[in-house]
């Protein structure tokens, strides 16, 4: 868990930036649009739920997130998404997990694999880092905006399976059925949320420093900034003043 909070909290403080320049409002679009072929209504489908919060949070217009849902329920004609798993290595040995969406498998892999060349990782066979992770809800606080022993209460009264203190941050994870209780239970005592996603997180972190700290977040970077990469996820722990140099 080590790290986890605040590199979540630096990728949401960085999406609002790629929201400026719309590349996050485009792959919003298709994790919506995938999302809502298993269903367009949220109440019912954890995954179209989220898709929508995270446009929501991304400023992201209610008719662009009413036609991305009726592309994927198949009311307008789209684009035909595939979900896209692929996995590696990064320098120093990190396990490197790729989500995607993709209108051509062979294509995205193809590239993804470049850029895991050209950045000191490489590629590896399906299953070989997906074990490393576990599929949690996980909402981070920052501790400016409320008391430790308040969030604590709250959190765990409402079914939160872990608390994390970390340098500016609480961290409270979730199974991915209760992350929304949790969530809600967190907002209706006026508790301001910094950042709340069903992710995936390492069972065990890597310690890196130095230059391959440096290697492992220019390649992660560059894998985020793929067209075709909607998340990626690593476990490293990298040293704060690194991390908020990003």
């Amino acid at each position: 868990m080590s790290g986890h909070s605040k590199w979540a909290t630096i990728k949401h403080k960085k999406a609002a930036t790629d929201a400026k320049r719309g590349q996050l409002f485009t792959k919003l679009i298709k994790e919506v649009t995938v999302a809502a072929r298993s269903g367009g209504n949220p109440e019912t489908n954890p995954r179209l739920r989220v898709a929508i919060e995270r446009a929501k949070e991304a400023s992201m217009p209610a008719d662009n997130i009413d036609r991305a849902i009726k592309k994927g329920t198949g009311e307008l004609e789209g684009v035909n998404y595939e979900d896209i798993t692929l996995e590696g290595y990064g320098p120093a040995g990190v396990a490197i997990y790729v989500e995607g969406l993709s209108d051509n498998k062979n294509r995205t892999t193809s590239e993804v694999r470049t850029i895991f060349t050209k950045k000191g990782g490489n590629m590896a066979g399906a299953g070989s880092v997906s074990w490393m992770f576990e599929k949690k809800g996980y909402i981070v606080v920052s501790k400016k905006s409320v008391d430790e022993d308040k969030v604590m209460g709250v959190a765990l009264d409402s079914g939160a399976e872990d608390f994390v203190v970390e340098d500016e941050n609480y961290g409270v994870k979730t199974t991915p059925a209760d992350f929304f209780k949790v969530k809600k239970a967190l907002e209706d005592k006026s508790i301001k949320i910094e950042s709340a996603e069903i992710t995936l997180i390492p069972k065990s972190t890597v310690k890196v420093v130095g230059e391959d700290a440096k290697k492992i977040l220019d390649l992660v970077e560059a894998l985020e900034e793929h067209e075709d990469v909607q998340n990626v996820y690593a476990n490293f722990d990298i040293p704060d003043d690194m991390l908020k140099d990003q």
